[in-house]
């Protein structure tokens, strides 16, 4: 393949045309329908305006060695939402549905984060939140570049995903979200992730908010808050925001859209 036929980073993107002519504004995909059977009732979307949002899939948060672990956390209730996310990023990826991981990640010096966010995770004010160091790893907690801040196994990011660190409880906030998901011309988001009626919640309503259509995966995400606030979140979407489905809904629609290319 010479360079000036290799493909683009991402999908749903246009170069400058190699014989110099126009440059097409237009979006590049055409419409691909998929059926997803969703609750309150079933949707259609278009695949090729659609990404999968996973949020906080990182060690952190998930592993037994993580942050929420070392401060007595149970995280175990968490895998199975990490199990189901990496087959739904692998059914994404086939079906040509930007993957996007969505972590904290914060600058060594927290220069951008206000008191309350910092106070949120230490509100004894002890110091072992936010760029703590833990015994059991030595990383520093929620930050840039540190293992804390990796996605937790089996998860991992292939090449076409796209990886964004995020400062607050919403991925929207100080962060280039919003223009990538602009960019490759993404109006329907498929969220999944940890905690459902935290990060991923939050996330969610701001989506919703400034135009996005959301759907909530509601095995793919968990909490580890009590379970009603699971339940709490999956209601509020259904009622206020938008849609819910279960990853073998998603992977059915995935795969029939799949199928009929």
């Amino acid at each position: 393949m010479t360079e000036a036929s290799a493909p683009l980073p991402h999908r749903n993107r246009w170069g400058i045309p190699a014989n110099g002519g126009p440059i097409d504004l237009r979006r590049a995909a055409v419409p691909r329908p998929a059926v997803l059977s969703a609750s309150p009732r079933d949707v259609v979307l278009d695949l090729a305006r659609t990404a999968l949002l996973l949020v906080d899939l990182q060690n952190d948060f998930c592993a037994p060695q993580g942050w929420l672990a070392s401060i007595g956390v149970d995280v175990s209730v968490l895998t199975e939402a990490v199990s189901l996310s990496d087959k739904l990023a692998a059914a994404a990826r086939a079906a040509g549905v930007p993957v996007i991981w969505l972590n904290w990640g914060n600058r060594p010096d927290q220069a951008n984060l206000p008191p309350g966010v910092t106070h949120v995770y230490d509100p004894e004010g002890t110091g072992a939140g936010i760029g703590h160091v833990l015994p059991a790893s030595g990383a520093r907690v929620l930050t840039k570049g540190s293992w804390g801040a990796a996605l937790a196994a089996p998860l991992r990011a292939e090449d076409g995903d796209i990886l964004i660190d995020k400062y607050r409880m919403s991925g929207f906030w100080d962060t280039e979200l919003d223009s990538v998901l602009r960019n490759l011309r993404v109006d329907t988001l498929l969220f999944a992730g940890v905690n459902s009626d935290q990060c991923v919640y939050a996330t969610l309503i701001d989506a919703a908010c400034i135009g996005y259509d959301v759907v909530l995966l509601t095995d793919a995400s968990a909490t580890t808050s009590p379970s009603y606030c699971h339940e709490a979140t999956i209601y509020n979407t259904r009622q206020c925001f938008g849609f819910t489905a279960t990853t073998a809904e998603t992977l059915t629609a995935l795969a029939q859209e799949a199928a009929d290319e």
